[in-house]
């Protein structure tokens, strides 16, 4: 297929497009630039034709004469939501509905949205939730992906087949590395400062997949029969790999000799789910998550090792979503609107 990905600079997208490559797919990528500078390490992959724009720039003639779109450029994760809720909305909601239709006008068949199983938010205890349990977002992030499902599904017909997609928490090694998830943050803590100190008793539920794992998820659902993605809301990851935080920390120590684990009290986030994924398995029953906890943590261990990981590397803020948006606005790089100004790159 000939294929438009947004996001292709990111965490997700460096890890995808070469997989795509290899599946012998054409693609182009679209990024606005914002993460360019965190690069972690050299995955030696070819690159590929990539847009620089903002996805609310986008024109009908950038998204015309493609067969798929895999759309994940959108401001990521519930902090870097919060900095500013109202340009979350305009990019996240307006930007990505407005995207998918110029998609649809264009003729491009199957469009691949990445929503995330935060839309579940606070859950009912320890019971699980499915694609029917009704979304409970607690932040900008998690209600704009709300929103998109709901706007970009409506458009579902005979010539457009939208599917999204409910990540769960994201973890892994990437190129394009984040430190500001759950288990890549829990370890890094862990090879810099020997110390996990939890700001809650770690009793939320979290459900987790490898980042290398969404992106086989993604070409699995471009290899679909329609049919089994037409409209679809689908989450992604697996029923093993529903964790509390506490023993994700526990699994972390374990492999990181002498870390130590130190719990906090309860916190006033509420965000808790615990989530089930049997819909994956009859939609896309060639998928199997081929990544656990455990090997997740084998792999950062052995990366840090290899690349002799300091503190100030763990730290850098281009590797911390909020740490860089923060960082492009006090510098002036980009505006209250989140478009760049002009000024000079160097500095990213």
């Amino acid at each position: 297929m000939k294929i438009l990905v947004t996001g292709t600079d990111g965490y997700l997208g460096s890890l995808l497009v070469p997989m795509l490559l290899e599946e012998g797919h054409g693609v182009t990528g679209v990024d606005v630039g914002f993460y360019r500078s965190g690069w972690l390490y050299e995955a030696g992959s070819d690159q590929v034709q990539t847009i620089t724009r903002d996805i609310r720039s986008i024109e009908a003639r950038d998204v015309a004469g493609y067969d798929a779109m895999v759309h994940m450029a959108e401001l990521s994760n519930d902090p870097a939501g919060e900095l500013a809720p109202g340009i979350t909305r305009e990019i996240n909601h307006r930007g990505s509905v407005r995207l998918a239709e110029l998609a649809k006008k264009a003729g491009v068949k199957r469009f691949i949205y990445m929503s995330s199983c935060s839309v579940y938010g606070a859950a009912d205890g320890d019971e699980p939730v499915d694609e029917a349990t009704a979304p409970n977002p607690q932040t900008a992030y998690a209600l704009c992906k709300t929103l998109c499902e709901r706007d970009i599904l409506a458009m579902a017909g005979t010539h457009f087949s939208p599917v999204c997609f409910r990540n769960s928490t994201a973890f892994g090694a990437s190129p394009r590395q984040r430190f500001d998830l759950v288990v890549n943050n829990l370890c890094g803590l862990a090879w810099t400062t020997g110390c996990i100190k939890m700001s809650s008793d770690g009793s939320p539920w979290r459900p987790l997949v490898h980042a290398s794992d969404i992106g086989r998820a993604i070409i699995c659902a471009l290899e679909a029969p329609v049919e089994a993605i037409h409209g679809e809301v689908i989450n992604i990851g697996s029923n093993e790999l529903n964790h509390r935080v506490s023993e994700i920390a526990d699994a972390v120590a374990n492999c990181f000799e002498g870390c130590e684990v130190e719990y906090g009290q309860g916190s006033d986030d509420r965000r808790s789910y615990r989530v089930m994924f049997d819909k994956l398995a009859k939609h896309l029953p060639a998928f199997r998550c081929r990544w656990d906890l455990q090997s997740g943590i084998n792999q950062f261990h052995e990366l840090f090792r290899k690349l002799d990981l300091s503190r100030d590397d763990f730290e850098n803020r281009a590797f911390t979503r909020l740490k860089q948006l923060s960082f492009l606005i006090k510098t002036g790089q980009i505006d209250g609107s989140f478009y760049w100004t002009g000024t000079s790159s160097a500095a990213n």
